[in-house]
């Protein structure tokens, strides 16, 4: 499974003031891709932190050549650090992961036995058959997620369960053509992301995974809600006017 100076697969992490949990995850991450037989890196693109972060992954990771860290000018959001991760990513299988591993990295086996198979974008699914929630959100942001689904479902005519798990993995040319049309910087990017593979006619699957809520979310609830539901009339919008052509 080796592949040229690529390497096979690169991981995205995007983290904002995560000096509280990223050591741990890394180790985790770390762990794993030792166990694998290919080639892999992982990218952390720091959010604009005003904590430790950088510094903690540095003391840890400076001489590691399989870790690299790419630092945006100040808090520009989610959407754009994923973005700047994935067009930075060698690898010829691309995935990004929340700092927090929601989803446990060991998932991503199996989605990248589904991209190896044919799939083009492989998404997480907290809602599909199959799927476990070992630690669940609290009630109403449960709720919030059901009624953003409803929406994107209804604005973007997608038939897609779950649009914002934060674990998803790519083919290296879908990649390349849905993260460089991306506009949106803000939490709708995955929604974005997903309506661009349907217009490009890329395969698409939901899996099911294994899923527990990180209380130190950075969801801002009302700010983040308003902003994502203004951000798919904003994908609309961005299709009528021909920007993803």
């Amino acid at each position: 499974q080796q592949t040229t100076d690529h390497g096979y697969v690169s991981l995205i992490i995007p983290a904002y003031n995560e000096e509280s949990g990223i050591g741990k995850s890394l180790a985790r991450i770390m762990n794993f891709f030792a166990s694998e037989p290919y080639a892999s890196e992982v990218i952390i693109v720091d959010d604009g932190s005003q904590d430790r972060t950088v510094e903690l992954i540095r003391e840890c990771y400076g001489n590691d050549r399989g870790v690299r860290i790419y630092q945006q000018p100040r808090n520009l959001g989610k959407g754009e650090a994923v973005k700047q991760g994935m067009l930075l990513g060698s690898g010829e299988y691309l995935f990004f992961s929340d700092a927090d591993l929601s989803v446990p990295i060991e998932m991503l086996r199996l989605f990248l036995t589904h991209l190896e198979n044919g799939c083009d974008v492989t998404i997480g699914s907290r809602q599909k058959s199959g799927a476990t929630i070992e630690v669940h959100q609290p009630l109403y942001r449960e709720i919030m997620g059901k009624i953003y689904t409803k929406l994107s479902n209804w604005i973007l005519d997608l038939p897609i369960a779950d649009f914002t798990c934060g674990f998803k993995g790519f083919r290296r040319r879908a990649a390349r053509e849905l993260f460089s049309r991306q506009q949106l910087k803000n939490w709708s990017f995955d929604a974005e992301i997903l309506y661009l593979a349907q217009l490009k006619g890329y395969l698409v699957r939901e899996i099911p995974v294994r899923w527990r809520n990180d209380e130190r979310t950075k969801v801002k609830l009302w700010r983040d809600v308003v902003g994502s539901f203004f951000g798919l009339i904003q994908i609309r919008f961005n299709a009528l006017m021909r920007r993803y052509q």
